[in-house]
């Protein structure tokens, strides 16, 4: 799995897993945040949710543009110090008036546009570590290691922003709203790191920082093929195959990110607020470590030639299967669930799958039977489509959403039922099935096919795309509260489906260029 790859692309990765660490801390609460501290409806709190996520991956664009001229590897440095200005102006407490309000607002913008900087550009030094022949046929299975540590950061977030903020109320007496701001502080740390990281081993990728006018002038490094030349109609055709893969991932990014909307929502108002037994074991994030430990421990028992490699892993198995047991042993009485921590198992699952997918996949490869990028991409909405109506089933029989009238004057939710935390990890355990088929296969496909002279701009473009998607991510606050809750998840299953058919029709055109 990690054998073959370019150094520099384990820098990037853990650069890369340093901001996204703190983002999702941050993005976990943000949409409760939102509703509590400035006593929004879920309407105008999904609206503003989903601007922010727009502009977070609409601004690549503009980044991708700046960086075809300016450099790649200057453009994240600098998108990284944007960050941290908007990160550290969200970590102050202002109240919930309309001067905190237009603060907030101008923090958002700044980590939207530093987000555009790094995000879109850092992926585009990944996809050019694999100009170089020798790793060509490591693309694929690069991308998903680097969208696994995406993941990675992902992971430990939720569990991160809820036991800061209850540490900034039990222990440092703050009020409930005012420390959800001590979970956007948590950022501010992990760009540092982000940037230390990125420095540190930035001889192993180097070569990959130069902007438009540096790749035209030489190859990527000595081992490197050079720069291939595309008449006006490939280029055309390359294009025209990217923006209708583009077309269809808004709509899957409309649908996955009901996670940090609805589907939240869903788990604060819907969802038992406590677990038992091998149960409550799931919201334990050092638990879903140890799981993780196992799987890539097992993977490494099956492949390793030495004896010694067998014995090391067979021990890491042992001993993480001792730790769930003595986990399990020490449990009292239920577990509180809290509703950020739901989004903890989507990462959860990217990391613990991803050498699972890669071994499928692998597999297939070697018998000449991998799906293509784009069929990968059509399958993945049919899983997105499946995940839903899971959730329509599930909702069948289930009140409207309701609120009441709180001390402070302002609307607060109720919570109406208490359905099993069950249905939405199987939820978010199928829309990562869906995920891992469509994202890292996406961004490989657009590093693929992007004709050289446009990457940074078709990278940019993929990001467009996903900023559509996650605006189209409010529908599901505008129909919370406004149709049965079947009705909601219906419509989403409906756009999955509707877009993988036409994936599915536009296949030979897409293919082509592969």
């Amino acid at each position: 799995m990690f054998e073959g790859q370019p150094k520099g692309l384990f820098a990037l990765a853990l650069a890369n897993t340093g901001e996204r660490f703190g983002y999702y801390t941050m993005l976990a609460v943000f949409a409760l945040f939102l509703r509590a501290n400035y006593g929004l409806s879920p309407a105008l709190a999904g609206t503003i949710y989903s601007a922010f996520l727009m502009l977070v991956y609409f601004f690549p664009l503009i980044g991708g543009i700046m960086a075809d001229k300016f450099g790649f590897g200057r453009m994240v440095t600098t998108g990284i110090l944007i960050m941290f200005a908007g990160y550290l102006l969200l970590s102050v407490p202002l109240g919930g008036d309309m001067v905190a309000l237009v603060v907030m607002l101008a923090a958002l913008l700044l980590i939207g546009f530093g987000t555009g900087l790094f995000k879109g550009n850092l992926q585009v030094m990944v996809g050019d570590l694999y100009n170089d022949p020798q790793y060509k046929d490591k693309r694929d299975s690069g991308f998903s290691i680097f969208y696994m540590a995406i993941n990675i950061g992902a992971l430990f977030a939720p569990t991160a922003a809820i036991k800061i903020k209850e540490y900034a109320e039990t222990s440092l007496g703050y009020s409930s709203n005012d420390a959800y701001h001590f979970s956007f502080a948590v950022a501010c740390a992990s760009l540092i790191l982000s940037i230390a990281i990125y420095y540190v081993f930035r001889s192993t990728f180097r070569h990959t920082e130069g902007g438009k006018a540096k790749a035209a002038a030489k190859t990527v490094d000595s081992g490197s093929a050079a720069v291939e030349e595309l008449s006006k109609e490939e280029t055309k055709q390359r294009i025209v195959a990217l923006c209708l893969v583009f077309a269809v991932v808004i709509f899957f990014w409309m649908a996955f990110h009901q996670n940090g909307l609805s589907l939240t929502y869903f788990a604060d108002e819907f969802t038992a607020q406590s677990a038992e037994g091998l149960q409550a074991m799931c919201f334990n994030v050092w638990n879903l470590v140890a799981v993780i430990f196992i799987v890539y421990a097992l993977f490494s028992l099956f492949q390793s030639k030495t004896g010694k490699g067998k014995a090391i892993s067979a021990l890491v198995i042992g001993m993480a299967l001792c730790f769930l047991f003595l986990q399990y042993d020490s449990m009292t009485g239920a577990v509180e669930v809290s509703a950020p921590i739901f989004q903890q198992f989507n990462p959860f699952y990217v990391v613990a799958l991803t050498p699972v997918s890669m071994a499928i996949f692998g597999a297939l490869a070697a018998k000449g039977k991998e799906p293509s990028a784009p069929r990968k991409i059509a399958y993945g909405m049919i899983v997105a489509a499946v995940a839903y109506a899971l959730m329509a089933f599930g909702s069948f029989g289930l009140p409207m959403p309701q609120t009441e009238m709180g001390a402070d004057g302002n609307p607060v939710a109720v919570h109406v039922a208490d359905v099993t935390p069950n249905l939405l990890i199987m939820v978010y355990l199928v829309l990562t099935f869906g995920e891992l088929l469509l994202s890292p296969m996406g961004i490989s496909f657009v590093s693929k096919v992007a004709p050289p002279k446009y990457k940074g701009m078709m990278m940019g473009g993929w990001f467009v795309a996903t900023a559509i998607g996650n605006q189209l991510v409010v529908v599901g606050g505008l129909l919370w509260g406004a149709v049965p809750l079947w009705v909601c998840w219906s419509v989403f299953l409906g756009v999955c489906l509707v877009a993988a058919i036409f994936m599915f029709a536009m296949m030979k055109r897409l293919e082509k260029v592969c």
